[in-house]
């Protein structure tokens, strides 16, 4: 396994090593686990096509172009009200 070297600023650096402390893991593990979980865009993408061809299958869920911009926009609202954004 090869290392990297990245540069963030103290404060992140810090703050990510202290999350990391609280839970047992080193910087590097923490790190390692994060990036394990988080998914691609691509992955997200595929995930996203696979549960509305579930939901299509299931119950006959097909939103158009224009709900879907419709829903999101209504979850960025949603999210924004809750976060203070």
């Amino acid at each position: 396994m090869s290392d990297a070297n990245v540069r963030i600023p103290e404060e992140a650096k810090d703050r990510l090593a202290a999350i990391a402390a609280a839970e047992g893991l080193s910087l590097r593990a923490y790190l390692a686990r994060l990036a394990e979980t988080l998914l691609t865009p691509e992955e997200r993408a595929e995930r996203a096509e696979k549960a509305l061809a579930a939901l299509k299958e299931w119950n006959g869920y097909a939103p158009t172009a224009a709900e879907e911009q419709d829903l999101d926009s209504e979850l960025d609202r949603r999210l924004a009200q809750v976060t203070g954004r």
